[in-house]
C-alpha cells in the first residue's frame, strides 16, 4: 500500500514539474513546441491538435509519403508548419514558429532582437546565405533567421562570413524554427 502512495506521488509530481503542458501551450523547450513532443510522429498530430485545424499536404499523402503540416487555430491563425523528417517512421524534422506567443523558456521569440538571443544563449554558429543570416544555439534545437535588411549597408551585400559582433543589436528575428532531423 505503501509503495502505491509513494508511486502516485512521485507520478503527480513528476507530470507537474515536467511535462511540457505545464509549463504552457506556447512554450519551446529542449525536445517540445507547446504540446508536441520530439517523440510524436505525425500520426499523433488529430489527437496533439484536437482543438486545432490541421492541413495537409495532399499530393504527398496521395503518394504514400508524409509531407507539410499546417496548424491553424479554429479562429484560423496559423500556429506551426511542420516538416517530415524524412523517414520511414513519420518522425518530424523541422517546425516553423509563426505565431509570435510562442517563445522559448528565456522568453525568446518571434517579436524578440539579436540582442535579447545574444543575452540569453551562447551563439553556436552564424550561417550566412543569400538573403538571411541563420543564427545556431548552442545546447538548443531552436534557430532564429535575420534578414540581412537588419544589418549595415556594408553586410548586406559581403559575400564574407558575418560574426555575431557585426550584427546589430536590434535586428529583428525573421523566423524561428525548431530543427529534430
Amino acid at each position: 500500500m505503501t509503495r502505491k502512495i509513494l508511486f502516485l506521488i512521485g507520478a503527480v509530481c513528476f507530470l507537474l514539474n515536467c511535462h511540457p503542458d505545464t509549463q504552457g501551450p506556447f512554450i519551446v523547450g529542449q525536445g517540445h513546441v507547446g504540446p508536441l513532443l520530439r517523440d510524436h510522429n505525425t500520426r499523433q498530430l488529430d489527437s496533439i491538435f484536437a482543438a486545432d485545424s490541421l492541413v495537409r499536404d495532399t499530393t504527398r499523402m496521395q503518394l504514400g509519403q508524409d509531407g507539410k503540416v499546417e496548424i491553424y487555430e479554429k479562429g484560423g491563425k496559423h500556429l506551426l508548419t511542420l516538416s517530415p523528417a524524412g523517414d520511414t517512421l513519420g518522425r518530424i524534422g523541422n517546425i516553423r514558429i509563426h505565431d509570435a506567443r510562442y517563445h522559448t523558456d528565456k522568453g525568446v521569440g518571434l517579436g524578440s532582437t539579436f540582442g535579447e538571443i545574444k543575452a540569453q544563449y551562447e551563439i553556436r554558429k552564424i550561417i550566412t546565405s543569400l538573403n538571411n543570416l541563420v543564427i545556431l544555439l548552442k545546447g538548443s534545437d531552436v534557430y532564429f533567421t535575420i534578414s540581412r535588411e537588419e544589418l549595415p549597408a556594408s553586410l548586406r551585400f559581403t559575400t564574407d562570413p558575418i560574426e555575431a559582433v557585426q550584427i546589430p543589436d536590434g535586428a529583428k528575428v525573421k523566423y524561428m524554427m525548431v530543427g529534430w532531423d
